[in-house]
């Protein structure tokens, strides 16, 4: 098992905190990505998302390196055939939300992570789903919720660990993978790559 520097492709805060969860010493390089993808279904949708937000960040920073390992990452929010984004406002944001009130969705978190190493780049790709249910949330709830200004920067316009965790009736899957990354499942590929 060897040392290797690390670099987050994301400026998520919460992806912060589930890395430094697993002991993980890394820097963190934002990719410029435009996050859009023309994939159809979920799986492969967070997939490119994440391999191209790694590529973004492995391509500037990769040279600075002898070995290397660059963690791309993107969460979506998959609801009946339809990929809920970040809200582009509070409006959209109580759109998404009462569309969800009730109701089962999925949460996909692709992952990229690109090591650059004596061999060359491995790259290993892959994604984690979870299902999500609320219970029935009033418009006054959403409301209340919104003025938090908690849900504007998260895909599917909530956040399950913040104020909105009261309203989470049922999970089934990997609750990092909802936060959004799956340590769990990301420590076994770096674990695969001989990664400490």
């Amino acid at each position: 098992m060897k040392n290797v520097p690390v670099i987050l492709a994301s400026a998520s805060p919460r992806r912060k905190e589930l890395l430094e969860q697993m002991g993980l010493s890394f820097t963190v390089v934002p990719s410029e990505n435009d996050e859009k993808s023309d994939e159809a279904t979920p799986d492969h949708i967070c997939e490119n998302l994440a391999y191209l937000k790694a590529k973004d960040v492995y391509e500037k920073e990769a040279s600075k390196y002898e070995e290397c390992v660059v963690i791309g990452a993107d969460t979506i929010v998959w609801y009946d055939g339809e990929v809920l984004g970040k809200p582009a406002d509070e409006d959209e944001a109580y759109d998404m939300l009462n569309l969800l009130s009730d109701r089962t969705h999925q949460v996909y978190t692709g992952v990229c992570v690109m090591y650059k190493c004596s061999e060359g780049k491995k790259t290993e790709l892959f994604h984690k789903c979870t299902d999500v249910t609320f219970y029935p949330v009033t418009p006054y709830e959403i409301k209340d919720y919104i003025a938090t200004k908690d849900p504007l920067d998260k895909a599917g316009a909530y956040g399950i660990q913040g104020p909105f965790a009261v309203h989470i009736r049922d999970i089934r899957g990997d609750y990092n993978n909802v936060v959004g990354l799956p340590i769990a499942k990301l420590y076994q590929v770096l674990k695969s790559l001989k990664i400490k």
